[in-house]
């Protein structure tokens, strides 16, 4: 049996099902595991305070990793052990680059999420399904201007989202970013993408969380489904990808187990580490 002391997890398509609810099978196994030590991590591309209640209420819950690794908090003591965000003047580039598309972009500043009315009432021009959207509206403060809130902040910035409603466009978009070479791109759905810092990743933030905890790389586990899930699968220990994850990462994965509705994260535990609920 490996010995594993850290085992950091995606939320949304990974630990949550499509209704982004915790079942209970997944939520005994983290218990579980927690009763024996081993730290569990959210490591999400959401920010801490749009991580749900039932997750954030987790006894045992000592670190998370968020906005896609730009941030790693020590949830006990109250502080950032570690951040990788990005300047004010490199992201209103960004977004004044993703104005002149037809993107719905919002923007994560001092751990609070922003967009603009204007998006929030078309949201599905954009490709965003009923159960997405509510989590948008529940963890955006809707202001006039993101740009302007950028220009005007005395913050740094955690991360950028973009949505789009034709592929097409999202690829221009993306060749564009991936040409200045100064910008980490990923994804989280197929309509998205999400802009951090280089070292904004979560199986960097991962690995330097391993290190504060004086843990080996082997000593680590990771799930997840999508694309911002690529280095948390191929840089931990042992890496799991869950049965709907895109195909590239179930190739770099060392385990694939069953969907999110079916309760993968709880299956994978069992067979991997013999965690029984």
């Amino acid at each position: 049996m490996k010995d594993i002391r850290l085992i950091a997890l995606d939320l949304d398509g990974t630990l949550l099902d499509s209704k982004k609810c915790l079942s209970r099978q997944n939520r005994e196994a983290l218990l579980e595991c927690m009763r024996r030590g081993i730290e569990v991590v959210p490591c999400t591309g959401r920010i801490w305070s749009g991580v749900p209640d039932f997750i954030r209420e987790l006894p045992g819950l000592h670190y998370a990793i968020t906005v896609n690794g730009a941030v790693v908090e020590d949830l006990r003591h109250g502080f950032v052990l570690d951040e990788q965000k990005m300047s004010r003047e490199k992201a209103v580039e960004i977004l004044e680059l993703a104005r002149g598309f037809h993107t719905m972009y919002d923007v994560y500043v001092g751990g609070s999420g922003f967009g603009e009315q204007r998006f929030m009432t078309r949201m599905e021009d954009y490709g965003i399904t009923l159960e997405l959207q509510k989590m948008i509206q529940n963890t955006r403060t809707i202001v006039p201007d993101v740009i302007e809130l950028v220009k005007e902040s005395t913050q740094l910035v955690e991360k950028i989202n973009c949505f789009f409603g034709d592929q097409e466009e999202r690829q221009k978009v993306r060749k564009a970013l991936t040409k200045r070479g100064d910008v980490l791109v990923t994804a989280s759905f197929s309509n998205n993408l999400e802009i951090n810092e280089p070292g904004a990743a979560k199986g960097e933030a991962v690995m330097r969380l391993a290190r504060h905890l004086d843990l080996k790389p082997q000593q680590t586990m990771g799930f997840g489904d999508g694309e911002n899930d690529w280095t948390l699968i191929s840089q931990t220990g042992i890496g799991v990808a869950m049965a709907n994850a895109i195909d590239s990462l179930k190739e770099v994965a060392d385990y694939v187990t069953l969907t999110n509705d079916e309760d993968g994260v709880a299956a994978a535990l069992k067979h991997l580490l013999g965690i029984a609920i």
